[in-house]
């Protein structure tokens, strides 16, 4: 089994009603209660705040950030283990944002 990394990528913002909001937010918690079931799941994770630093290059020059369009906020992240990047895929097809036009990314985790 690998670590694979899940990165959900902002989908359109919704003006979702509070009922509506809560029933997606459910959608998420049954989705994480079903990976933590199978045994996938490891716990480490969760969603981003909006606001950060970030630091480029050598000079380790700061700015406020992170700046990018909608479609490329990482909005949070989990890691999963999987036999392998098709496993891990499979895994992601369940994520709740992919309703809303959202993006996962599925990455492997190098071993140090």
């Amino acid at each position: 089994m690998s670590a694979f990394m899940l990165i959900f990528r902002g989908s359109p913002p919704y003006r979702d009603s509070p009922e509506q909001l809560q029933q997606h937010m459910q959608k998420w918690m049954t989705w994480f209660e079903g990976l933590t079931r199978d045994g996938v799941y490891k716990g480490q994770g969760a969603p981003l705040e909006a606001e950060g630093k970030v630091l480029r290059g050598a000079r380790k020059t700061l700015s406020d950030g992170p700046y990018a369009e909608t479609k490329d906020v990482v909005g949070g992240y989990a890691i999963v283990e999987a036999r392998d990047l098709d496993a891990a895929v499979e895994v992601a097809r369940g994520c709740p944002s992919l309703e809303r036009d959202g993006v996962v990314e599925v990455r492997p985790v190098r071993p140090m």
